[in-house]
């Protein structure tokens, strides 16, 4: 059996400097209120570092300076698990440093929770726990023929509110060079989960942005999932997103990596996502003949588009809400965005096995077609929201 260090993520971890100060408890936080603002921040040259400098995350040192917001912090090899926990039943699972969010569990009207994000952990050819799926940020941050950087190793900030009402872990990614500092507020309500995004431009020069948020939502099947609202949005036919927790199978455009599944992945599996092993005719994009989805551009024409084929789109009209629902798992997640225009989606297709790997939809607010500009010293601020109307 491999152990713990050689079967899970070895992405950039955390690197902790001296403890940071404590925030005030958040009594009530609204997530489609404007965000107060803050003095900015003096960053340490050491926590700048802390994104390109691999040591391993002190939990200890976690749950001593962090505990008592309703978050607990598991140690699993290099990694940490970040739990949050409502009293009304509603948990929440993301990993650092790699800021994936593994799980999100509502509570329902029925009186149990019930996963909403689709993530799955399976053995790479080298040993290590390759971890895909759920909630992901793919950004992109660069200017004047700089090397764009990407924040894809997170610190943890502060934690913030009580399990009676909401809580908030606040994550931090500085750039290595001066360039930009990003804080993402993940936010579990009783009904909702936010993820918001503010990144400053540290230069003396504009900075854009691409890149987007991509949400794994777990379906029965694409064959019974439904976006619901779209009617009348304008979309152009892109490939799929492509990041480290893309799980699309290999004829959706691209190969990814071999893995199989092991015995042993399924402790890892409950650890990350709670709950784990619980049961619980339309044209499709064209297709070139390698299987590639080829660019083109549309208007969504049904107010319940079906997502049984295989679709890549980027919408560039589309409302700030929508919902997706799945007749399969008799559930639906209205998915909410601010300060992006752009919203992603994209569907594996329904040929694969009903529960399985490939059952999910992807759905995220994008800046992919026309970037982002920031100018100097402005802070951008972007979010999206999943909303449980179930309860």
């Amino acid at each position: 059996m491999a152990s713990a260090a050689a079967i899970l993520p070895s992405s950039s971890p955390l690197l902790h400097a001296r403890p940071p100060k404590r925030l005030g408890t958040l009594h009530q936080h609204l997530p489609f209120a404007s965000l107060r603002r803050r003095h900015k921040r003096h960053i340490s040259v050491t926590a700048a570092l802390a994104s390109s400098i691999s040591v391993p995350i002190n939990v200890d040192y976690l749950e001593t300076e962090f505990s008592g917001h309703g978050v607990t912090f598991e140690a699993i090899g290099d990694s940490c698990v970040v739990k949050m926990g409502l009293v009304n039943g509603s948990v929440a699972s993301l990993m650092l440093p790699c800021g994936l969010i593994t799980s999100y569990k509502p509570y329902m009207w029925h009186g149990a929770t019930f996963e909403v994000l689709h993530t799955t952990v399976s053995e790479g050819d080298d040993g290590a726990a390759v971890v895909r799926g759920g909630v992901s940020m793919d950004f992109k941050i660069g200017g004047d023929g700089s090397i764009p950087w990407s924040p894809s190793s997170w610190s943890l900030g502060s934690v913030r509110g009580s399990p009676e009402k909401s809580i908030q872990v606040e994550l931090v990614s500085v750039s290595p060079v001066d360039m930009a500092e990003v804080r993402c507020l993940v936010t579990l309500h009783q009904d909702l989960l936010g993820s918001e995004l503010l990144i400053s431009n540290t230069k003396s020069s504009p900075l854009q942005l691409t890149g987007s948020f991509v949400s794994h939502l777990k379906v029965s099947t694409p064959d019974a999932a439904y976006a619901v609202g779209l009617q009348g949005s304008n979309y152009r036919s892109r490939q799929p997103l492509s990041s480290r927790f893309s799980m699309d199978p290999p004829d959706l455009g691209r190969r990814s990596p071999s893995t199989s599944e092991k015995p042993w992945t399924q402790n890892v599996l409950r650890r990350l996502l709670p709950g784990w092993g619980d049961t619980g005719e339309e044209e499709g994009e064209e297709l070139n003949e390698g299987g590639d989805v080829e660019e083109s551009e549309g208007e969504e024409e049904d107010d319940y588009a079906r997502m049984t084929e295989k679709m890549s789109r980027i919408y560039t009209s589309a409302p700030r809400q929508f919902t997706i629902i799945d007749r399969g798992r008799r559930n639906s997640v209205v998915i909410r965005r601010s300060g992006f225009e752009e919203m992603y989606m994209s569907s594996p297709g329904s040929e694969h096995e009903w529960y399985g790997k490939y059952a999910y939809v992807c759905i995220g607010p994008a800046a992919q077609l026309t970037p982002l500009v920031l100018g100097p010293g402005d802070t951008w601020r972007g979010a999206q929201y999943l909303h449980n109307p179930n309860l």
